[in-house]
């Protein structure tokens, strides 16, 4: 399996950060050499510059703001639901009033 560069450099991140380990570009280098992972210099460079020590922030907050932006999308089906229910009503109406309409017809079926 090949590995992508930034992959690479992403799980180093998080090992970092598992350990509580500052992600400098120095030990994201050295993990990736104890993996046998060839990678360009630029990408450690990149990837401690940009996430520096808001990775744990990063990840925590991600759960967070997936329930928030998850409450329009659970209102949807609910809504949907209940016009789902209100159709049922309206038919289940209609057919009330064709039976009816039947029944005054003065004969039946089997009359």
């Amino acid at each position: 399996m090949e590995l992508n560069e930034d992959f690479a450099c992403t799980l180093a991140s998080l090992i970092l950060v598992d350990d509580d380990v500052a992600i400098t570009a120095e030990k994201l280098i050295a993990i990736l050499k104890a993996a046998a992972v060839e990678i360009e210099p630029i990408w450690p460079k990149l990837f401690a510059e940009k996430l520096g020590a808001n990775v744990r922030d990063l990840i925590t907050s991600v759960g967070s703001a997936a329930s928030v932006a998850s409450a329009p999308v659970a209102a949807a089906p609910a809504a949907a639901a209940a016009a789902d229910k209100k159709e049922a009503k309206e038919e289940k109406k209609e057919e009330k009033e064709e039976e009816e309409e039947d029944d005054d017809m003065g004969f039946g079926l089997f009359d």
